[in-house]
């Protein structure tokens, strides 16, 4: 969660800081704040020598332009500086819980949590120190504030005060005793550096600094980093200097600006098919399907897996469930899928010749992180991550990986990052079913086929946007829900409910439609509209008879249906039929119009599409 973006420069660079803040918005928005060294500049000239600057801090409840009302009411300007835009762990949003949090003349910002800030905590206050704020951040500041009056340079106190540290973070500091620098440090936490001609940045996100630069260096754990305008240097966990590679970001302005879309999360669903297609590109004009496509080890170890463990969380956990039935199905091997906050805390069984496959938008989220640890300590060490950050930590700590290529997604409600990690997990599956001699050259060319034809048919699919916005103007005054789907599908219907309930706050749930009769029919009424997931598939009989019990009981239905489930409308039974057939693919097509209804009630019901309250975009805390 949260979002850092820091600078030092020989210009204004509270423009850019502010701007960082805005992209990383989807990160955290429920306060905002920035510190600066003021005095650096002198009719936008940075100056050398004389006094130090003096720090100023600006913080703010709310969104970042709440913050940029103050920042320019202020006039302020300075040539280096740090600002962050807040997720609220420890301490309810408000203006003493923003960050930076201060401790005399040094402020700092900070992405994670620290796991033993109690006893810091208790330490610092017996040596004098005063805390303001509810938050395990401020703890840092007096910590570091304390060493650098021993060390008396920042950028050892800041390696002294993270050695004490436990948990993940990502840190950035400036002081009034440091003039023209910033340092920073990670642990478990995202932060990369911006290299540019005399000015150097810092930031949780590459997409904070595309207007700046695209040259980026991603920081290993442990590592702390002090910039200065003319350069950089890193020091690694031991406090040794280090060179970390540069990378060119793919990322551009263009790829992270709204443009005519109302919202993120309109503009990402209209580009799946384009995002379909560069993650298929790879098998794009092949004739058979190679093991290479996941790594230069690949062909062994998938060979040698004897089942398949999947470890994700919340929407990537959907399309873990969903690669379950193909990988079984094609490749005949067991396959387990795991919510990775809770696969490190039961007593696990290992199977050292499992393929452990960690699926991820970020690569950064800290339960699938720590959950691939856990793995590899207890020897399960064959690892691919499916994933859409190239340089991310799951990606780095795997041997093998498949980039999902769905480019950035700002949306707090994922949906690009969900159509493109099932396209991998079903190369994935098709790969396994072929090193096993389990499909036809005639069933593999049909299968890759498909593939090849599923960006047509998202596209095909989101033709159904006016009807699906008919639907929504129905669900906007609901309070609940209940979604149902058959084998493959019933993950899907999970995937509809959870995004129904992420941007509209209509409480909804999915059941495997045969559960019905279980329990979850008692809630069925003429209020609570049920959402069918009805694919012509061997299962759609028994879904009829599933959804006759609805009817018999005066519920209504919205069936999302294809061309080969024969279901008509009728009273009480609302239709709308996908144009396309896709088989098995058929979860890909039908999970876009549960995304548009989901969108579509939002709008109706005027909640914050892009920014629902409580969440946010990257969870990078446990």
């Amino acid at each position: 969660m949260c979002g850092i973006v820091a600078a030092a420069a020989r210009r204004d660079i509270v423009p850019l800081l502010l701007d960082g803040l805005r992209r990383l918005e989807y990160r955290g928005y429920d306060s905002a704040g920035i510190a600066v060294l003021d005095g650096e500049l002198q009719n936008g000239t940075l100056q050398h020598g004389g006094a130090h600057p003096a720090l100023r801090r600006l913080r703010a409840v709310g969104r970042v332009a709440e913050l940029e009302t103050r920042v320019t009411a202020q006039s302020l300007a300075a040539a280096t500086g740090i600002a962050h835009t807040r997720w609220a762990t420890h301490g309810v949003p408000s203006e003493r819980n923003a960050h930076p949090h201060v401790s005399g003349g040094l402020a700092v910002v900070h992405n994670g949590i620290i796991e033993n800030h109690e006893p810091i905590r208790a330490r610092l206050r017996g040596l004098g120190y005063e805390f303001h704020s509810d938050t395990d951040t401020e703890v840092v500041a007096h910590l570091v504030a304390f060493h650098l009056r021993e060390a008396g340079d920042l950028l050892q106190a800041v390696v002294r005060a993270t050695a004490e540290l436990e948990g993940a973070f990502a840190l950035a500091f400036i002081a009034e005793s440091a003039p023209g620098r910033v340092v920073v440090a990670r642990k478990g936490a995202p932060l990369l550096l911006g290299l540019g001609e005399g000015e150097h940045f810092a930031a949780s996100d590459a997409s904070a600094l595309v207007t700046a630069t695209r040259r980026v260096i991603y920081l290993e754990d442990g590592d702390c980093a002090e910039l200065r305008p003319e350069g950089c240097r890193i020091l690694d966990a031991s406090g040794a200097a280090v060179d970390r590679p540069v990378h060119e970001s793919q990322l551009s302005a263009e790829a992270v600006e709204l443009g005519p879309w109302q919202h993120y999360m309109q503009k990402e669903i209209f580009e799946q098919p384009g995002a379909l297609a560069a993650t298929l590109e790879s098998v794009a004009g092949a004739r058979s399907l190679q093991a290479g496509l996941f790594g230069a080890e690949a062909e062994a170890m998938l060979r040698e897996a004897h089942s398949v463990q999947i470890i994700a969380c919340g929407t990537s956990f959907h399309a873990g469930m969903v690669a379950r039935y193909w990988i079984e199905q094609y490749a005949r091997i067991p396959v387990q899928v795991e919510i990775a906050s809770e696969y490190r805390y039961r007593d696990v069984v290992p199977d050292r010749h499992a393929l452990v496959v960690t699926v991820s938008q970020s690569g950064e989220t800290a339960d699938t992180l720590a959950a691939l640890e856990f793995a590899r300590s207890i020897g399960q060490g064959n690892t691919l991550a499916i994933c859409n950050s190239a340089e991310s930590s799951l990606v780095r700590g795997s041997r093998l990986r498949y980039l999902t290529r769905a480019g950035p997604e700002i949306g707090v409600a994922s949906t690009k990052a969900f159509t493109t990690q099932l396209a991998a997990l079903f190369l994935l599956a098709l790969v396994l079913a072929r090193l096993r001699n389990q499909l036809t050259p005639a069933r593999e060319a049909a299968l890759l086929q498909s593939l090849r034809h599923l960006p047509a048919a998202v596209a095909n699919v989101l033709k159904v946007e006016a009807e699906v916005k008919g639907w929504a103007a129905r669900f906007a005054d609901k309070q609940h829900a209940l979604f149902l789907g058959r084998g493959v599908h019933y993950p899907i219907a999970m995937e509809g409910a959870l995004k129904l309930k992420e941007i509209s706050y209509i409480h909804a749930e999915a059941y495997a439609a045969g559960e019905l009769k279980h329990g979850p029919l008692a809630l069925v009424d003429r209020d609570m509209p049920v959402v069918a997931v009805a694919p012509g598939d061997a299962l759609v009989e028994k879904l009829k008879s599933n959804l006759q019990e609805v009817r018999a009981r005066g519920g209504e239905l919205f069936v999302f249906a294809d061309k080969a489930s024969r279901i008509e409308a009728s009273e009480g039974v609302n239709v709308i039929h996908l144009a396309d057939q896709a088989g098995p693919l058929s979860p890909i097509l039908h999970v876009v119009p549960l995304q548009l209804l989901a969108y579509h009630t939002a709008l109706a019901r005027g909640t914050d599409v892009d920014k629902p309250r409580n969440l946010a975009k990257s969870v990078t805390v446990e």
